[in-house]
């Protein structure tokens, strides 16, 4: 059995011995840095706004590329039995007339979700095109500066000078057919300007910084400055410029079509039906009121979206 009794000795050298050092109380994990795109989407995911938005525009690209999910009734086919007198049956949610029919006898709901794959492609292809061409000639013009920044600036001016919509009246004038594609290249061949400003004027302002000049220091080739270094800094404004003109692009081609020089019948979309609703307001007006509907309710969702990303990509905002 082993001792367990102290000497005297022993007790006094415990009493004045010093206390054993205690373990180092564990640290907390320092808190990983995030980049400005990091901190973004924290503060999108917290903004209202941005999940409204975000679901209303999810659900209109489900509708675009899936319009058979929600409607087999035939856009373009109608029995002249239902002509436009009979009025929506709202109680009758799902069926095929319960918003009504147009003159022709044709379910204004099937046009309304068939419609909206012809706006939607519209809006997107020329938002895609706008960016490409906007942001190659804005990124060309603010880094190298001089006698290039100059004549793409003077360039850019003049096309910016020109009237948007009355423009894109006179482009669409040139072509006797005018299918989607037509309308994208007519509300393209206008709408780069903007971009080319934001992301001229982004790209003036980043390659100043510490860490541009010292990849140059470096030895860092043009390409590798400017791609791997400076747009990714410099996307920011134009990413939110370009989301609120997505809608504004919806709207042009709806105003396009509803003044006839845009899409028309058979080509099914949002514009085509308010001007065959404007024609008929006195007697039908639902074929004119849901179609409008629609065409606010997608405006309003990318201008939200864009909204909320510049208030989580602009510092000075938070």
């Amino acid at each position: 059995m082993p001792d367990v009794t102290k000497t005297a000795a022993e007790a006094v050298e415990d009493a004045i011995a010093p206390p054993s050092a205690a373990e180092p109380a564990p640290q907390p994990k320092a808190e990983k840095a995030r980049s400005l795109w990091g901190d973004a989407w924290v503060d999108l995911r917290r903004n209202p706004y941005f999940l409204v938005s975000s679901v209303l525009i999810f659900f209109l690209l489900l509708i675009a590329a899936f319009p058979s999910l929600f409607t087999s009734a035939s856009p373009t086919v109608g029995d002249l039995v239902n002509h436009y007198l009979g009025k929506p049956e709202l109680g009758k949610i799902g069926s095929e007339g319960w918003l009504g029919y147009d003159g022709q006898g044709r379910s204004v709901y099937a046009r309304l979700i068939h419609g909206t794959r012809a706006s939607v492609i519209v809006g997107i292809c020329v938002t895609l095109i706008v960016t490409i061409i906007g942001g190659i000639m804005g990124m060309i013009a603010g880094y190298f500066g001089g006698i290039i920044d100059a004549v793409l600036s003077r360039v850019t001016d003049i096309f910016f000078g020109i009237p948007f919509l009355l423009g894109a009246m006179v482009v669409l004038q040139s072509f006797t057919e005018r299918t989607i594609w037509v309308v994208v290249f007519a509300l393209a061949f206008l709408g780069w300007t903007q971009i080319t400003r934001v992301m001229r004027g982004a790209v003036i302002t980043v390659k100043q910084a510490d860490y541009v000049q010292a990849a140059k220091a470096l030895g860092a080739g043009t390409g590798r400055i400017l791609f791997r270094h400076i747009l990714p800094n410099a996307m920011a404004p134009v990413i939110v410029v370009a989301t609120i003109a997505l809608g504004g692009y919806i709207s042009a081609e709806a105003t396009l079509s509803y003044l006839g020089l845009g899409l028309s019948s058979p080509i099914v979309s949002w514009g085509v039906d308010i001007s065959t609703g404007v024609t008929q307001i006195r007697t039908a007006q639902h074929i004119l009121l849901y179609p409008s509907i629609m065409l606010s309710i997608t405006v309003l969702a990318f201008i939200m979206l864009g909204e909320a990303v510049r208030n989580a990509l602009d510092p000075k905002l938070r």
